[in-house]
């Protein structure tokens, strides 16, 4: 007799497997552990083989009858219906694997054996946010130049330009690396040079005309927030080190008898490349800034604590929000970053300071035979005597008149 819902539902199970039959080869399997499963047995080539057709009830009786007949189907047609069924799953997998998102992640592993945690990072960010939504699922081969355009323009629209260039280079690496793999054979981005116009570079806005520079130093007086940022802000122009790098000072780096705050500089390495260890002379102003900071955060880890919680840097935005509240434009005008470009301008310019000096201190890559490893610890007298006269020069500028550049000590 044909098998009935309710039939499978009083049958319970018992401490040996049970078949309930329902006609032409499909039975429900019942184990002693009352799982239930959908079998087809049938004939291909003189051999008895099973077909599994799903788990009850996920898998309805209805559906595993619907199961069968196209199995008797494929037979009838001189089709061995289980060997066509592990087709189907290795197509499948194989259409998984072969997805733009897949592809795009097996570059990404490969590529972060190359760069730095950051650049991986910031690359797998923009494929997470721009890119997989739309292009994700996609099989690899399959995608076309329009596609890629559709979201290069829609970034573009958004006015991320830069951000636009630098995810169709990566899209090209995922198609090259495809191709590689022998994924794909094509590499469509090769038709979409100069799709979107050319990014044009603006540098980190900086103030470089030493009575602008007075002018801002002198805006700090009004500040209102906190003091922890009030000591960050000013800072940040007298130590011309990159936000990341201040906004993550620890109190274990700094050294305030032997004035001097050590770090190490992580920035453009790459992933197992040893991080460069950076020297700031602290200039007297600095000292004092930092004693007093350090009766209010001493006694925890980082130099300049979050608002939130102290087992945090302050915000990466804490600087450039501090210089918008006093009115700055940190687009047009002054940003945090911008202070490294005051420096190397005004040093060089106005105070006459050796410029292979000052690119020590800026932690820029400078070419020495004598190698990096002597890079690290060079000029170090020098660097002091010009990190002082910089921060004695910062409050020249800060009391106004007619300031002229000092004597060169270093």
């Amino acid at each position: 007799m044909p098998l009935t819902d309710t039939k499978i539902r009083q049958t319970k199970a018992t401490e040996r497997p049970q078949k309930l039959f329902d006609g032409n080869g499909l039975f429900l399997l019942i184990t002693p552990a009352n799982q239930r499963y959908w079998r087809l047995k049938y004939r291909f080539l003189d051999r008895e083989k099973l077909l599994a057709l799903g788990v009850y009830p996920t898998v309805t009786l209805a559906e595993a009858r619907r199961g069968r007949e196209l199995a008797r189907e494929k037979l009838a047609a001189g089709i061995d219906p289980g060997e066509a069924k592990k087709a189907e799953k290795r197509a499948a997998k194989r259409a998984a694997f072969n997805t733009f998102e897949a592809v795009a992640r097996g570059w990404l592993a490969e590529y972060q054996q190359t760069v730095s945690p950051d650049t991986h990072s910031n690359a797998t960010s923009r494929m997470e946010r721009d890119v997989f939504p739309w292009l994700g699922k996609r099989p690899i081969d399959q995608i076309e130049a329009p596609e890629i355009l559709a979201v290069l323009k829609r970034m573009d629209t958004r006015g991320v330009r830069f951000s636009a260039h630098k995810v169709q280079s990566e899209i090209g690496r995922i198609f090259r690396y495809g191709i590689k793999e022998g994924i794909c054979k094509y590499n469509p981005v090769r038709d979409l040079i100069g799709a979107i116009p050319a990014h044009v570079t603006k540098h980190f806005a900086a103030l470089t005309e030493p009575a602008q520079v007075g002018e801002l130093l002198r805006a700090f007086d009004g500040f209102s927030g906190t003091f922890v940022v009030r000591c960050a802000l000013d800072l940040a122009p007298m130590l011309f080190a990159r936000p990341g790098e201040l906004r993550k000072a620890e109190w274990s780096q700094i050294d305030l008898e032997e004035a001097g705050w050590r770090y190490l500089i992580r920035k453009g390495r790459k992933s197992g490349e040893v991080p460069k260890e950076h020297l700031v002379p602290l200039p007297t102003q600095a000292v004092k800034i930092l004693r007093e900071l350090h009766s209010l955060t001493g006694n925890g880890r980082y130099v300049f604590p979050g608002a939130r919680s102290r087992q945090r840097p302050m915000s990466e935005s804490a600087i450039n929000a501090a210089l918008q509240r006093l009115g700055y434009n940190t687009r047009e005008e002054v940003t945090g970053h911008g202070f490294r470009a005051t420096a190397r301008t005004i040093l060089h310019e106005v105070l006459k300071q050796d410029p292979y000096v000052i690119e020590h201190q800026l932690s820029h890559k400078v070419p020495d035979l004598l190698g990096p490893a002597y890079n690290r610890t060079k000029f170090l007298k020098e660097r002091r005597s010009m990190m002082q006269v910089w921060a004695d020069y910062l409050d020249a500028l800060k009391v106004g008149g007619n300031v002229i550049p000092l004597p060169r000590t270093a």
